[in-house]
């Protein structure tokens, strides 16, 4: 068991049950006077603590809107960002229960209606987000990153150079430096609201309880295009048989709620793609099958998109 967990834990008056993820930020389940929680271990170099008290911040209000998100649990002292020996930063939120909605790379799970309804509800659910954090008055020093142009298709995009992957030939290289052009000149004429997003809404990140949806994690929060959160959710749908039935139940949700332009959430769906061959290159192992998955994932939506 992690020495930082247990220390993080005790400053909460509790102890670790289990380990849940252990990614880039670890994630325990820990028995806290106030329940059963979730402990989280950020991962140092990636957020300040500036942007994770941000976070902290946006769910605590998402959850007194009435939100099913993760709300953040104080420490004995009232605050809830703790600094550790190490110089890690840990936080405690709420239990969420359920199940994931599914697993990157497996097909989704039930028959196809119960896909479509989730997903139906799952753009609602966003969209809901949305809208509850349009009618909040952010804090001074509220500090998030940036999912903008800048953040996507600039120099310097929040999650890496996708187009100088390692592992891309020449060809993919360049089709993927046509991609970002493309790309660039499409978001620099959206028509997309910018605001907060929780800009990771992944399969593994959507919980399936008592017949409702909860969306957790939101490490990668940030400023940016609101259909950005859209386009994530489909991008690990792409290979899915229904992929065209579920793209239209999530816009269906969301439209009910916001209004959307249908045909822009291709836009949103590329950008994810190509951010994700970013996020790879210096995140895992050169021998891992992910890289090749997430480049060809890519070229398939920026030819579709392009074409």
């Amino acid at each position: 068991m992690s020495a930082d967990a247990i220390a993080a834990a005790a400053l909460w008056g509790g102890t670790v049950t289990r380990p849940l993820t252990l990614r880039e930020n670890e994630v325990f389940e820990v028995a806290i006077p106030q329940g059963r929680a979730a402990l989280r271990l950020h991962r140092m170099g990636y957020q300040t603590a500036a942007a994770i008290r941000s976070e902290l911040w946006w769910c605590a209000e998402l959850g007194r809107a009435g939100l099913p998100v993760p709300s953040p649990l104080a420490l004995p002292d009232g605050g809830l960002l703790a600094r550790l020996p190490s110089g890690r930063h840990a936080s405690v939120v709420s239990w969420v229960p359920g199940e994931a909605l599914g697993a990157a790379g497996v097909p989704l799970p039930g028959p196809m209606a119960d896909q479509l309804a989730r997903h139906y509800a799952l753009g609602r659910l966003v969209a809901e987000i949305h809208r509850a954090t349009d009618a909040m008055t952010l804090p001074k020093d509220f500090d998030r990153p940036a999912w903008d142009h800048a953040g996507l298709v600039g120099e310097q995009p929040f999650w890496g150079r996708f187009w100088d992957h390692p592992a891309l030939t020449g060809d993919e290289a360049g089709r993927l430096r046509d991609a970002r052009a493309w790309l660039a000149h499409r978001l620099a004429v959206t028509a997309a609201p910018k605001g907060l997003i929780h800009a990771d809404v992944l399969r593994e990140n959507v919980f399936v309880n008592d017949g409702g949806l909860s969306i957790i994690d939101f490490d990668d929060s940030g400023f940016g295009y609101r259909w950005y959160d859209l386009g994530t959710v489909l991008s690990q749908n792409l290979y899915e048989p229904g992929y065209l039935d579920i793209r239209a139940a999530l816009i269906d949700g969301y439209s009910s709620i916001l209004p959307l332009i249908a045909e822009e959430v291709d836009s949103f769906t590329l950008a994810r793609t190509l951010a994700s061959v970013g996020w790879t290159a210096p995140r895992l192992s050169v021998e891992s099958p992910i890289h090749r998955s997430h480049i060809e994932r890519a070229l398939m939506m920026a030819a579709r998109c392009m074409a």
